[in-house]
């Protein structure tokens, strides 16, 4: 079993900086892989970022080049560094572990980004 639990959402003007964290309960080796996901009003849940245990990146197109995804091993915690943000931004934002061929997702934290 992996508990995730989000912290850092936050209420914050187009352009600024939000630095989510995703905290696992269980040992990150066993984790394959973590992501960041968000689901906007009115919108179904979409893929944001993901990071491998072998730190394979991958992004959506919409995040590329301002949203950075990484892990902290020793900590069992997924950031997503969040720059440059817009209003089309706001969501609440879910953290999901990928583990023993199971997802695993967090409760969510809410971003709002006002223009």
């Amino acid at each position: 079993q992996v508990r995730l639990v989000e912290s850092g959402g936050d209420l914050v003007q187009a352009g600024g900086s939000l630095r989510l964290a995703c905290a696992a309960s269980a040992n990150i080796f066993t984790i394959s892989a973590m992501g960041w996901y968000r689901q906007a009003p009115g919108k179904q849940r979409a893929f944001v970022a993901r990071i491998t245990t072998g730190s394979s990146i991958n992004y959506a197109d919409s995040v590329k080049g301002r949203f950075t995804i990484s892990r902290d091993n020793a900590k069992y915690t997924v950031y997503l560094q969040m720059n440059s943000l817009k209003p089309e931004d706001t969501a609440v934002y879910y953290c999901r572990a990928e583990a023993n061929l199971r997802d695993y997702w967090g409760q969510g934290t809410r971003v709002t980004v006002s223009s």
